[in-house]
């Protein structure tokens, strides 16, 4: 039994294209399940941005996750950083950017290479990792990359706890899945 107490409650999101393994990544970190099938969630679907948008708000971090078996998803990044970073203002948010469905590699599926990853993340500022939901490669590390990250901006003062604003408080660490 895992009697950890936390000393801070982050609000994090993910972020990314519909269909690009966001709730697999939750359901394997929160619950070390996979599905190969999930309900399609609101997550990422362009029709619901403008309610996805509000939750924006009050994050302080967020895992921006693309499929490395589909180039639109890679390419539509960047336009998810923008965004975030415009609407919570004057706050920051730091990220990760986490290429999903590694286990596809071997199968000669991949249409994002690692280089070209790792190049946006650099343009970005961020670190960059690739993950499995469907094997649980580096799906805790991920996870646990983006909250040191944020803990740390909160240590350094890159990230403030201001009173009123729901991004950061004491108490445990939470996730919400956008």
């Amino acid at each position: 039994m895992d009697l950890t107490l936390w000393q801070y409650q982050f609000r994090i999101i993910m972020l990314g294209d519909s269909t690009v393994g966001k709730s697999s990544l939750l359901k394997r970190y929160t619950e070390d399940l996979f599905l190969e099938s999930i309900n399609q969630t609101v997550a990422g679907q362009e029709r619901f941005r403008s309610v996805t948008r509000s939750y924006y708000r009050n994050s302080v971090g967020g895992l921006l996750v693309f499929d490395l078996t589909n180039r639109a998803s890679f390419d539509h990044i960047k336009e998810w950083h923008d965004e975030v970073c415009e609407r919570v203002q004057p706050h920051k948010v730091l990220f990760v950017l986490v290429g999903q469905k590694s286990d596809r590699d071997a199968f000669e599926e991949r249409v994002v290479s690692r280089e070209e990853a790792e190049k946006l993340a650099a343009q970005l500022g961020l670190p960059y990792v690739e993950a499995s939901a469907k094997t649980g490669q580096n799906v805790r590390e991920s996870f646990e990359l983006l909250t040191r990250r944020v803990y740390q901006g909160l240590l350094s003062g890159e990230v403030e706890l201001q009173e009123g604003w729901d991004g950061g408080a004491f108490g445990y660490c939470s996730f919400e899945m956008l």
